[in-house]
């Protein structure tokens, strides 16, 4: 599921491709499963132009200072795109925003999963859905009080998008394996040094794909995501790679190189 990363590769491709541009129509192609703006929603944003873009958390957002805007969730496996007309579209190509001359911006899905909505303005929207500090945002204190007051598991902390925007279960694994923390380990049992490391270790672990625009194969050998697969060799410590269900969700680890406690 794209993360904050990879949302933020979504936000700089509207930013760079969309921007300042009238909308004039739209498209849709085999939309079943997503939620899009619909009639009025779509005459909101007629001959209006986003002139700025914003993400908070897994969240996109483009729009201009009186509004609207666009929200966007890109669910499983989305993203958005721009191109110039006449071309064929992308595969799963399932809502676009046509402006003014060839310019296009694509919702794409695979998985279908996700929605775009039009709303008035993102931090309101932000505010109502009790969301907490982006990732790439929050301070070390609050860090440590939301995750390292937290009774349950850390890794269920981190995943928690009221406590933290943004880290979801493949960048959750990434940060702890590089903080030497196990998944199963309770925020109330790490000290404030070990919380200190999370932080640093979460915050170099998202800036690190940031910096690649989340192209993977750019990552450095030695992190998780290039073994993230049960029974794979440690690149840290040559110990085994150990799937779990943590709190619900899949944890990858290895119990050598993190601390159960």
């Amino acid at each position: 599921m794209p993360e904050l990363p990879e949302c933020e590769a979504s936000r700089k491709a509207v930013e760079a491709g969309a921007l300042n541009r009238t909308i004039e129509g739209f498209e849709e192609h085999n939309t079943i499963h997503l939620e899009l703006p619909g009639p009025q929603d779509r005459d909101r944003l007629k001959g209006h132009q986003f002139t700025e873009t914003h993400r908070h958390g897994k969240h996109i957002f483009a729009g201009s200072k009186s509004g609207p805007w666009i929200a966007v969730h890109l669910g499983m496996t989305g993203s958005l795109k721009t191109f110039d007309a006449p071309r064929d579209l992308p595969d799963y190509a399932h809502f676009i925003i046509r402006f003014e001359g060839d310019r296009r911006l694509i919702y794409y899905n695979p998985r279908k999963f996700g929605w775009m909505r039009v709303i008035d303005d993102p931090h309101d929207w932000i505010a109502n859905k009790d969301l907490g500090p982006d990732a790439m945002e929050i301070g070390d204190n609050m860090f440590a009080d939301r995750i390292g007051g937290s009774r349950g598991t850390v890794k269920s902390a981190l995943l928690d998008q009221k406590k933290l925007a943004g880290v979801g279960n493949l960048w959750a694994d990434e940060a702890l394996y590089r903080a030497g923390i196990g998944p199963e380990v309770k925020g109330t049992e790490l000290g404030s040094d070990r919380i200190a490391t999370l932080y640093k270790e979460m915050r170099a672990s998202l800036q690190g794909v940031l910096d690649v625009n989340a192209d993977y194969g750019k990552l450095p050998g030695d992190w998780l995501i290039h073994n993230r697969e049960e029974g794979a060799d440690c690149p840290r410590c040559g110990g085994t790679i150990t799937k779990k269900t943590v709190g619900g969700r899949t944890a990858y680890f290895c119990p050598d190189y993190q601390e159960a406690a």
